[in-house]
């Protein structure tokens, strides 16, 4: 059983979505109401307890606002009911972010934990700059310049994930081919793995390695992501070359985070990880 996501239609799961006009729209009406109350980014980032980054990013159309966001603005900027009004016009076509992985987003913002498995790409929440950049270069169809702008900006954007919620955990296993190979070259490898270790140093990382040497691997698969949400809830997704599947039954979803636990078992410990990264990066 999956949760439909009732905000796209058949036509959206065969493209990525094009910026949001109501996206743009409600930007604008939070940065024309943080100038009138003089206030700069900086200042309203933290009146609201958002980053700067964030602030911009709603400004500019960029990221859908969540009702935490709506709410402190509301009461920064006076208290009018404009935001509320205007937030219920917002559709969720975010620039660079797939119609199938929209949903999936969204409960990423709210979740207690996110989980995550990987065989084939560092997870984009761990990606640098530079390596996302040219995992997009890779794609086939190719990627027009503003495609791949957008692209690579909504997946930094994704990022602050793990910077705005310290409270929320996120654990990670990811296969030792993936930082193995130099996908860009040596000098896109050093920074991405220096970019890693960098997350690994928070309190709410944790990263395994899968080594190569591994006699038991329960990820054979392919990829899982998991969450869970704050009434407790375990939610699993799925994602394929062209699509991607929310999965809410309990009792599939249950298998999956079964199936992580014994990934995570059978991965080399956090601490060794790190070590094992720190020697691949020394290596290059």
């Amino acid at each position: 059983m999956t949760i439909d996501d009732t905000e796209t239609t058949a036509g959206d799961w065969e493209r990525e979505p094009d910026p949001s006009d109501s996206l743009r729209t409600f930007g604008a009406v939070v940065q024309a109401l943080r100038e009138h109350a003089g206030l700069s980014r900086a200042e309203f980032a933290v009146a609201v307890r958002f980053s700067k980054h964030t602030v911009a990013s709603v400004e500019l159309g960029r990221r859908m606002p969540d009702e935490a966001f709506i709410e402190r603005a509301e009461e920064v900027l006076g208290n009018t009911g404009a935001l509320r009004k205007a937030a219920r016009h917002l559709t969720r076509g975010e620039p660079g972010l797939a119609a199938w992985f929209r949903r999936w987003a969204k409960l990423e913002r709210v979740a207690v934990s996110l989980s995550t498995y990987e065989c084939r790409l560092v997870p984009g929440l761990l990606q640098s700059e530079g390596y996302a950049r040219a995992a997009f270069d890779s794609r086939i169809p190719p990627l027009s310049d503003e495609q791949m702008d957008a692209q690579v900006n909504a997946r930094m954007e994704r990022q602050q994930l793990i910077r705005e919620r310290p409270n929320a955990s996120f654990s990670f296993v990811v296969d030792e081919h993936i930082v193995q190979r130099r996908l860009g070259g040596d000098e896109v490898t050093r920074q991405l793995l220096d970019h890693i270790l960098m997350f690994t140093s928070m309190r709410n990382v944790s990263l395994q390695i899968m080594p190569i040497t591994c006699q038991h691997h329960a990820g054979l698969d392919g990829p899982l992501a998991l969450l869970e949400t704050p009434e407790g809830r375990n939610l699993a997704y799925s994602e394929g070359q062209e699509s991607g599947r929310l999965i809410a039954d309990p009792k599939e979803a249950a298998v999956l985070h079964r199936r992580y636990a014994t990934l995570r078992s059978q991965a080399l410990s956090p601490l060794e990880s790190v070590g094992l990264l720190e020697r691949i990066r020394g290596a290059l």
